[in-house]
């Protein structure tokens, strides 16, 4: 009995359920959308946004507001008893106090410097966590349609097997063959079904990971192409570029940024300070007296010079240019990393390729051998063993032609996330894409409001 090519080539098979099939655009734009690592990577870049107005504060004025009430009873004898004063108040007073830093040893505008390269920084993680949720989605996604592919072959295989041992006990029923043979038969059948089992609990397993990464369960599923024309032409290209703009690599060199200003932000505490202080103040029933008012205003330039901290602010610059020291090897390693990712990838793609063409030579040449074994067995000049080892040998060269079909669809995908260009925008999916800035320019100059952007 002949398996459907289209098991392998066509559909990869299906898994029933719904009409409408799924496409590879339609589980990415679903994982895009709804996928909980890229929304929580989402908003740790939106609360990093809230950064740069945090320490833009220190250039701004503070101010605050103090009042006071309460009950004085005064008792006052000066000299002998006739100069006895007594009175009870209600001493009351409020005022007002702003200050201003003048200067801080740059602190605040290197501050503001490492605010948005830790902001470019995040913005460069998510896209670096955008590519891992695709990527990781069009591998679930080939995933389940390969192992539906292997299990449909694995089912084929029991009907043949079963329909074969049938035959082979007709046969040692009128003498042809011998126990032996019926034996063989067996025993082929039951490695099939534990197969068959296998590839169900494989399957089963690709779509639990389906359905965490792409967040529905899959129905049907359509046959994915590869994405290798998007891809650059050769493996030094392929290199060069990600090395480029892998987000990994460049979110490593704003967190190098990053840490060279802390060693200024730090370094800068060892500058004099500069502020100013105005304060203004009312007073009623001022130092006990019921008619005594006091009103008070100042404004005091202030200077402060450190001269010897103990050691603590030396200790921590040191350890900031230590930590800077580490940044930049950081960054050394993530540009290793990605090379070897692109490498490997590459390889991968190209092994892929190679496979597919001899798997299909191969399918093509077990199918023939198959037959004329079988037409052979008929007149006794073949074994059962010899139909048994043919069938499998077919169902082998089947099940490597599906698993290369997916390498080689998986392979690209991930040669597109080695160079750091795998991306909703790329993809062209159907999606609004998330714009990172429009957060970040509704928050950089905000000087009040407890809201969200989003009014939480």
């Amino acid at each position: 009995m002949r398996i459907a090519r289209g098991v392998i080539i066509g559909a990869f098979a299906l898994l029933s359920s719904p009409c409408v099939a799924e496409t590879m655009s339609g589980a990415l734009s679903r994982a895009y959308v709804g996928n909980p690592d890229l929304n929580q990577q989402r908003a740790y870049v939106r609360a990093t946004d809230e950064d740069l107005p945090r320490v833009s504060s220190q250039w701004r004025p503070s101010a605050s507001a103090s009042g006071q009430a309460g009950y004085n009873y005064l008792d006052s004898i000066s000299g002998d008893a006739a100069l006895r004063q007594r009175e009870s108040s209600i001493p009351r007073s409020v005022g007002l106090t702003v200050t201003q830093n003048l200067f801080n040893g740059g602190r605040t505008l290197n501050g503001v410097r490492q605010a948005e390269s830790n902001i470019f920084g995040a913005r460069e993680s998510l896209r670096n966590t955008e590519l891992n949720v695709l990527q990781n989605g069009a591998t679930a996604y080939m995933n389940v349609l390969r192992d539906t592919a292997i299990v449909e072959l694995r089912k084929n295989n029991i009907t043949v097997l079963e329909e074969q041992l049938r035959q082979t006990r007709d046969r040692f029923n009128v003498g042809e063959v011998t126990r032996t043979d019926v034996a063989q038969a067996q025993a082929s059948l039951a490695n099939s079904r534990s197969d068959y089992f296998t590839a169900q609990a494989n399957l089963q397993n690709s779509v639990a990971n389906f359905r965490q990464i792409i967040g529905i369960q899959p129905g049907r599923l359509e046959p994915a192409r590869t994405i290798e024309n998007l891809l650059p032409r050769s493996l030094d290209s392929a290199v060069v570029v990600g090395l480029s703009e892998h987000p990994a690599i460049q979110a490593a060199l704003h967190a190098v940024d990053a840490a060279a200003l802390q060693v200024k932000v730090v370094e800068g505490e060892l500058y004099p300070t500069v502020g100013i202080t105005a304060n203004v103040q009312q007073n009623w029933a001022y130092a006990g007296f019921a008619k005594q008012q006091l009103f008070n205003t100042s404004l005091i330039g202030q200077i402060t010079v450190p001269i010897y901290t103990g050691g603590e602010v030396d200790a921590r610059a040191r350890q900031a240019k230590e930590t800077l020291g580490q940044a930049r090897l950081q960054a050394d390693l993530q540009r290793d990393f990605i090379r070897a990712s692109v490498v490997s990838a590459w390889g991968v793609l190209d092994s892929a390729r190679a496979v597919i063409q001899s798997s299909r030579a191969a399918v093509k040449a077990a199918e023939i051998a198959l037959e004329g074994i079988r037409e052979e067995a008929k007149v006794g000049q073949r074994t059962t063993f010899d139909v048994l080892f043919a069938q499998q040998t077919l169902l082998n060269t089947r099940v490597s032609l599906v698993t290369a079909q997916r390498d080689r669809v998986v392979a690209s995908y991930a040669v597109m996330a080695a160079i750091g260009r795998l991306s909703a925008a790329n993809l062209s999916l159907n999606v609004a894409q998330y714009d990172p800035t429009i957060h970040f320019d509704q928050v950089k100059d905000k000087w009040i409001g407890l809201r969200t952007p989003d009014g939480r």
